[in-house]
């Protein structure tokens, strides 16, 4: 009689302390808490930038596109935000930014951009017809305007000895610096203002290579460039800022700068100030080194894990990180990398720290540099988004083809991410694309018909003779 009841009290202590446990930790046949109200993560799951899951009793955000990489597995530098353990439920879930993306995004027309580089040089003023640019392009830059300008508000000087503009009007020849008639530079503007009325915003797009290399860009002057594009009834400013003396530490994150963050820092800054006091309506939009958000030490990115040796890696990183908010979208330069370069790793950089709009560009063979030539169409078994941020896909020519990049930015891309050209008249003021790449055209069309944009996707920038 005593070996019963003392077996049935430590019975009764036992229920009472298995009761108590579960209630302190509740079981759980996954890693899961029930108080988790977000979707549990899954490994073959596609999630897209902002999108919300649970694990391990915690959620987490997506800072990009990510797939098969299990939240905190990375550390900080992983895709996945930790966002603290799940609520109780009763304060309301942050809703996801973006569903995964598969099935794809679906873009209507009109969402995305296409930007078009016009270069000045052996071009003229009334080559800037709407019957010239197709209607797709939704963006239209001119190249280039001197960054150091000493324009007057005004004054109407649009030769290249001030803006910098090289139009045959006002450029520079062996008889000495021409300069524009008044009735020139009335009809540039009108070529401008029937662009914008007919849907294509024109950006002054300042720098290029050419007026990088000097000190021009130490003189940046933010309300001559504001005056210019106001008088020329310009939509906005590209910061063309390459500028080859800015070498990179290749550090963390929180310890990465390159010896030239301080200039782009303040060209980028000292605009948005002028454009803000003067109430001026233009946006700002940076051209984006293929490189430039590369090579920072613990991320995706790091200098060994995609490609090795670019002198220019990681040169924009600081200055999209830190001033992204005053910077209306880039424009990537995802070309003259060579055959090593893939643009889908260019891109997926500048997104991991920036989260605007991302034009992808595409560069009208002959290039300027790294001898890749733009095709049209994939090879046959190409898949667009294979073999991502490995660093083995060492020759990454099968790639670049305005196929893949489409399907890419499509399918992998936000939905008003778009496409930049350069350039318009590539053929014209250079030379012809070889046998087997894409032309002006042909690339333009693809893009409009297939990403899609809004116009006429049949229509063709004409064969002009070069001046």
């Amino acid at each position: 009689m005593t070996i019963l009841k003392t077996t049935k009290m430590k019975a009764l202590i036992l229920g009472l302390a298995v009761a108590l446990v579960l209630s302190v930790f509740p079981a759980s046949a996954s890693a899961e808490s029930p108080a988790c109200t977000e979707p549990a993560w899954s490994s073959t799951g596609v999630y897209a930038e902002g999108y919300l899951v649970s694990y391990n009793g915690h959620t987490w955000k997506a800072k990009w596109w990510t797939q098969g990489e299990a939240p905190g597995s990375a550390g900080p530098w992983g895709a996945w935000e930790d966002l603290g353990a799940c609520d109780s439920g009763t304060t309301p879930i942050e809703p996801p930014v973006e569903p995964p993306v598969d099935p794809p995004v679906v873009s209507e027309p009109g969402d995305r951009m296409y930007v078009a580089y016009a270069s000045t040089w052996n071009t003229s003023i009334y080559d800037l017809t709407t019957s010239n640019i197709p209607d797709y392009i939704t963006n239209l830059n001119l190249a280039f305007v001197r960054p150091d300008t000493a324009y007057v508000k005004g004054s109407y000087a649009f030769d290249q000895e001030v803006a910098g503009f090289e139009f045959v009007e006002g450029a520079a020849t062996p008889n000495g610096q021409r300069k524009f008639t008044p009735q020139q530079s009335l009809d540039l503007r009108s070529s401008i203002a029937a662009l914008k009325a007919r849907g294509t915003k024109v950006f002054l797009s300042v720098g290029g290579w050419s007026y990088s290399q000097g000190t021009q860009w130490s003189h940046f002057n933010a309300k001559n460039i504001v005056d210019l594009a106001q008088d020329l009834g310009a939509a906005g400013v590209d910061i063309d800022w390459e500028s080859s003396g800015s070498n990179c530490n290749k550090q963390t994150a929180g310890q990465f700068s390159c010896t030239k963050d301080g200039e782009i820092a303040g060209i980028i800054t000292s605009l948005h100030h002028e454009i803000q006091a003067r109430n001026a309506d233009l946006q700002i939009s940076i051209a984006g080194w293929s490189t430039g958000a590369y090579y920072v030490k613990g991320t995706p990115f790091e200098e060994g894990k995609v490609q090795w040796g670019s002198p220019f890696g990681g040169t924009m990183y600081r200055a999209v990180k830190d001033h992204g908010n005053k910077i209306d979208f880039i424009n990537l330069m995802s070309y003259d990398g060579g055959e090593y370069y893939d643009p889908r790793e260019g891109y997926e950089s500048y997104r991991a720290i920036y989260g605007g709009p991302i034009n992808m560009g595409m560069q009208i063979a002959p290039e300027g540099s790294g001898s890749a030539v733009l095709k049209l169409q994939a090879e046959p078994g190409t898949v667009y988004d294979a073999e991502m941020l490995t660093g083995q896909n060492n020759m990454a020519t099968k790639y670049y083809n305005v196929e893949t990049l489409v399907n890419y930015i499509k399918n992998k891309g936000r939905g008003n991410d778009g496409f930049m050209l350069w350039q318009l008249w590539k053929q014209r003021v250079h030379q012809p694309a070889p046998a087997g790449a894409a032309t002006e055209n042909s690339a333009g069309q693809y893009v409009c018909s297939n990403l899609p944009l809004k116009g006429n996707c049949s229509q063709t920038i004409p064969v002009l003779p070069k001046l």
